[in-house]
């Protein structure tokens, strides 16, 4: 008899549980408009103190700068983005939100959250708490910079 193979087990249900994660989160996303995609550049953008230039975006995405105009492009469209000039080099765009872009990103957090309290709702409170941590340690282990 072989023994179980908890690892590929483990990562099963990790794997799953993403699937669940990402459709809870598309479900809630889709009421606001704008693509699981899209969601993720504008929390990017968002989190730089000044506004970033397309290659920042693409670099730290980890996609190909083609990809960050298509998303561009579509939050413009929307008007939750605006392509805007550096001051210091004008051949240089950089990327901000509009006020209807840090709108979109309240609507955005809140559904976030809903799809996560759906995936957590049969977890007390401790066991959440005990998640997180073990969460924590696999994101602060080995390969945590991939």
């Amino acid at each position: 008899m072989t023994a179980p193979d908890t690892s590929g087990q483990l990562a099963e249900q990790l794997l799953r549980l993403t699937r669940r994660l990402h459709r809870a989160q598309k479900r809630y996303l889709d009421p606001v408009g704008i693509t699981p995609a899209q969601s993720r550049l504008l929390r990017t953008v968002a989190h730089y103190d000044r506004p970033p230039r397309m290659a920042d975006l693409a670099q730290r995405l980890e996609v190909v700068p083609r990809a960050v105009t298509t998303l561009v492009d579509a939050l413009e469209a929307g008007g939750s983005v605006r392509r805007v000039p550096d001051p210091s080099n004008r051949r240089v765009i950089r990327i901000e939100l509009t006020d209807e872009g840090r709108r979109v990103l309240r609507k955005l957090r809140e559904a976030r959250r809903a799809a996560v309290e759906d995936l957590l709702a049969p977890l007390s409170a401790a066991q959440r708490e005990q998640l997180g941590g073990l969460l924590d340690e696999l994101m602060a282990g080995p390969g945590s910079a991939c």
